[in-house]
């Protein structure tokens, strides 16, 4: 049976506001879950929230840190998700007990995860009041803040901070992609909303959807043994087995994501709002080294699995909104550091 002309409708409607940014509640996970527990900080799950904040000069945002591991190194604003905080307010603690200065996030620069159990948000945010925080305010939470220029000699707790201070000055210069902020909605478990999509040789665009109780993009679980992505595969490899390892599955990045935290192990959960491309793997090269040229497949693998569908989107501006992201992502990144 293939999706009616209403459920298409409604399903195009539903991809119109993801691509925009909206969120919707968590009703259901349709993969994964009997092998997930819920999200409970301190228990099960660790977030970590980072800042990269610059100055009118372009100075980054840097504090010494106090505990006894790294004494007197320099990292980024940076730490943990305490119980009941949102994101946004662990940032700005996080800022104002490690810098002296309040702050408004901007958005989110890229994710970084080891699995679900480790999570770290990075944020480009910017200077609201406050003060730097000096040597006379030292505490545990810091020896004291200053401004780097990046060229000047210190001593770092950690070389990843250059990465991700890249980050902040690419979006700071051009932004690249649509400011992206977590949104207030509630989800019990680390989930993977998929925006499935397979482009034809014609550039047409189909979706993969499940079936019941009405055609819908399918959610699934990450699990604590693999990277949060793995739960794109875990679709593929159910709705279509024999094609599977015929195909990349590449989670091109994160629209949105989806995070509340206010109570305790039912509400520490994300959903993350993800473009997924499912892409023919093909060799380059042939045993003699000589290139192949494969021809693009017309039409998606065919779905084996009764609980899945593929739809074919028929409104053009929604077409074409789905064919540059999977060509030209402005997708919010999401890194797995496995």
């Amino acid at each position: 049976m293939e999706v009616t002309a209403k459920d298409r409708l409604q399903v195009e409607e539903q991809v119109e506001q993801m691509l925009s940014g909206l969120g919707s509640e968590v009703s259901l996970c349709d993969l994964g879950l009997e092998l997930s527990k819920p999200a409970t900080l301190r228990k099960n799950v660790t977030y970590i929230v980072c800042a990269v904040v610059f100055n009118d000069q372009e100075e980054v945002l840097m504090v010494q840190e106090a505990k006894h591991d790294c004494y007197k190194q320099w990292y980024l604003p940076a730490g943990r998700v305490e119980v009941g905080e949102s994101l946004e307010e662990a940032l700005r603690r996080e800022v104002r007990e490690e810098a002296g200065f309040d702050c408004q996030p901007i958005t989110l620069l890229l994710i970084q995860e080891q699995g679900p159990q480790w999570i770290r948000f990075i944020f480009l945010a910017r200077i609201t009041g406050g003060s730097i925080k000096t040597l006379k305010a030292a505490d545990q939470e810091s020896l004291q803040a200053s401004w780097w220029n990046r060229q000047s000699s210190l001593a770092l707790r950690g070389r990843d901070i250059l990465r991700l201070i890249e980050y902040g000055l690419k979006y700071h210069r051009n932004p690249w992609h649509p400011i992206t902020l977590p949104l207030d909605i509630s989800c019990r478990h680390i989930v993977q909303r998929l925006l499935l999509v397979f482009v034809g040789a014609e550039k047409q665009i189909w979706i993969l959807l499940i079936r019941a109780p009405t055609p819908h993009l399918p959610t699934a679980a990450a699990l604590k043994t693999h990277a949060m992505t793995w739960a794109a595969n875990m679709v593929v490899q159910e709705a279509l087995p024999s094609s599977y390892y015929d195909y990349e599955v590449n989670t091109l990045g994160v629209i949105s994501l989806q995070h509340n935290g206010r109570q305790h192990g039912k509400t520490d959960g994300v959903c993350f709002n993800t473009v997924v491309a499912l892409v023919p793997d093909r060799v380059p090269r042939d045993e003699d080294g000589l290139e192949v040229k494969w021809p693009v497949p017309v039409t998606p693998p065919p779905v084996e699995n009764p609980r899945y569908v593929w739809m074919e989107v028929q409104e053009p501006a929604l077409r074409e909104k789905l064919l540059q992201e999977t060509q030209n992502p402005s997708l919010l990144p999401i890194h797995s550091l496995y």
